[in-house]
């Protein structure tokens, strides 16, 4: 009976923040991260939800009329400004101040309405990419298009813009940070050190695996394994930030029946089920082991499996090597095995251009040496051991991107160690989302076609020449152009492998760009075992009455040739080329160009135009 009593005299809303406080504490990240909770009521509060104190103090408002899914998300934002370091002065915008003794103290200029401000938008966004509770507003990236990886670039953005938020990022009617008019100083001398920041590290670094587990659809072994290798890999959580989340998200295998099963001579990982195999056969040392593991972390953080997109998968898997060894022989992790492939001539390039390359000589890489083994590449897509299939790829990959991410922030900020340039730029690139293919298509046409200047002109008398007859006024119009100046050519396949769906997606797509750029006419040639010249066509006949012609199979050079030698096609036109990727294996170009493919697709040969690929619904 008297615990009965106690539960009817706790408020509705209370009940709600004690399930949502419930919540922080099971998950493995957020309940390690500091901060003290204090309860109060909206006598104390008003129409805050909750605040956040410089010294760790986090007041919560029971009669906020939160869920507990929101009650979660608003905790850890709270606990995220202290983790993150945003009280720190030393990460607000601002200047160092040179004192009379050679000291120096931080100066804080910044405005701190607009600094709250744009924390909120990183922790939101943050938030929003590991899907914790149910956020209180928008995802971010649906507003700003700017980087929002960093809280002084988006800061800055703010204040270029005068930016006035449509709606409030943080847990409190106004600021949410409370003590940022005198922000936090640590002296380096006496080893100050932010213990909010810190204990934010150990719990990446030691409590996500459980997530990963998961995710992943497998459960963590009640008996802990300590084989050479996961020695290894905890080497990387206790001493490795940059790569201690992923780490502690993988589960090394090492079965010999398995690895030779799979042909797996050295290693080999399996992005899918969220584990590394290794092969105990391969006789490697404690230092090989630790290249070799961060070889296989940094194939799954840099999300190689899903940047394929239709690449052959063996030769992608080869530029993918080179630039990883490459990268890790600059940092000094470990010692690279005998097969690692490595060339000094390949420093500073990214794994697309390699790839380029590497189409233009595949005599040379087309059986190359992998950690997997000769002609295989080690990164493995599908199903785990055992055949049961994983359910849960999404929420992997956004563990692996937000896990390398939140290690890249840590690393720098503690300068635990040399990071190469490239390597930073594809994390950071990593977490900013993906343009997609139609943007992509629409950036092209504006490279070709500048909107079209208006002019006044009294020779059409304007619309509101009836209001004032007694006083001419100019209409508005646009430039004239040559009928056929202003056009694209767009080469469509039309063979059997190119079902009706595809071409409306993708015509579609490109009439309604024409449209929009005030492309009168396109000049549309179809093509399979022979080119069949449409003529010029306005966008809206491109998008509604084309009728597709041939059924045979697929040349696309006769059509290629037959705008490039037309006398009424414009010599610098850029050309378009829709198709499957089911063509001939060298094209010769000479016009401007890209080529528009489903995803998953690919051309037989190196373009040297651009290549969007867009996704068959």
């Amino acid at each position: 009976m008297a615990n009965k009593k106690k539960s009817n005299n706790i408020s509705p809303g209370e009940e709600r923040l004690n399930m949502g406080l419930s919540l922080v504490k099971q998950n493995p990240l957020f309940s390690r991260l500091g901060g003290y909770i204090q309860v109060l009521g909206k006598e104390n509060m008003n129409k805050d939800a909750a605040v956040v104190y410089k010294e760790g103090t986090i007041e919560l408002n029971k009669d906020a009329l939160l869920t507990p899914m929101q009650w979660a998300y608003t905790i850890a934002h709270c606990k995220l400004h202290l983790a993150f370091g945003h009280f720190d002065a030393e990460r607000m915008p601002g200047y160092k101040k040179e004192l009379p003794d050679g000291a120096s103290e931080w100066v804080v200029s910044c405005d701190k309405t607009f600094w709250n401000m744009a924390c909120d938008i990183y922790i939101s966004k943050f938030l929003h990419d590991i899907k914790f509770g149910s956020p209180t507003c928008e995802n971010p990236e649906d507003i700003f298009s700017g980087n929002l990886t960093d809280e002084r670039k988006i800061y800055q953005y703010l204040i270029e813009r005068n930016f006035t938020l449509h709606g409030n990022y943080g847990t409190a009617v106004g600021m949410d940070m409370r003590g940022l008019e005198q922000p936090k100083v640590y002296d380096e001398k006496r080893n100050q050190k932010n213990e909010f920041m810190l204990k934010f590290a150990y719990a990446l670094a030691y409590s996500v695996s459980s997530v990963v587990s998961e995710a992943g659809g497998h459960e963590e072994s009640a008996v802990q394994k300590h084989t050479r290798s996961e020695r290894a890999a905890q080497w990387f959580i206790s001493h490795y930030p940059l790569l201690g989340g992923l780490a502690a998200g993988f589960r090394i295998v090492e079965d010999y029946s398995y690895c030779n099963q799979e042909e797996i001579s050295i290693a080999a990982v399996n992005v899918t089920a969220g584990e590394i195999y290794i092969n105990p056969a391969a006789g490697l040392n404690d230092e090989e082991l630790k290249f070799v593991l961060a070889h296989e972390f940094l194939h799954a953080g840099l999300m190689h499996h899903e940047r394929c997109q239709g690449r052959d998968a063996y030769l992608w898997n080869v530029a993918c090597d080179y630039v990883i060894n490459g990268w890790l022989h600059e940092m000094g992790i470990g010692t690279m095995p005998d097969r690692g492939l490595y060339d000094e001539q390949l420093k500073d390039i990214s794994a697309e251009s390699l790839y380029d390359r590497i189409w233009k000589d595949l005599r040379k890489f087309s059986k190359m040496d992998t950690f997997r083994g000769y002609g295989k590449g080690d990164v493995i897509t599908g199903k785990k051991r055992g055949g049961f299939s994983n359910t849960s790829v999404a929420s992997l990959d956004d563990f692996y991107r937000s896990a390398l991410q939140s290690g890249l922030e840590y690393h720098i900020s503690e300068e635990r160690g040399y990071l190469p340039s490239g390597l930073i730029e594809e994390i950071r690139a990593l977490a900013m989302p993906p343009i997609p293919w139609d943007v992509q298509l629409g950036n092209w046409f504006d490279e070709f076609f500048v909107p079209l200047a208006k002019h006044r002109t009294y020779a059409r008398p304007s619309r509101r020449q009836g209001s004032t007859p007694d006083i001419p006024r100019p209409s508005y119009t646009a430039a004239e152009i040559p009928e056929y100046s202003r056009t694209f050519g767009v080469v469509i396949d039309t063979s059997g492998s190119m079902n009706a769906r595809l071409l409306g997606l993708a015509l579609g797509a490109v009439a309604s760009y024409a449209q929009a750029k005030e492309v009168p006419y396109a000049r549309v040639v179809f093509c399979d075992a022979a080119a069949y010249d449409a003529g010029y066509l306005a966008p809206e006949d491109i998008a509604g009455r084309v009728q597709v012609k041939g059924r045979g199979g697929t040349v696309l050079q006769p059509g290629v040739d037959l705008l490039e030698q037309a006398k009424d096609f414009p010599k610098n036109g850029p050309i378009l080329i829709v198709t499957d990727g089911w063509i001939e294996d060298n094209l010769r170009i000479r016009h401007e160009h890209a080529f528009l493919i489903p995803r998953g697709r690919r051309l037989p040969f190196a373009p040297r135009g651009k290549v969007f690929y867009f996704e068959e619904i």
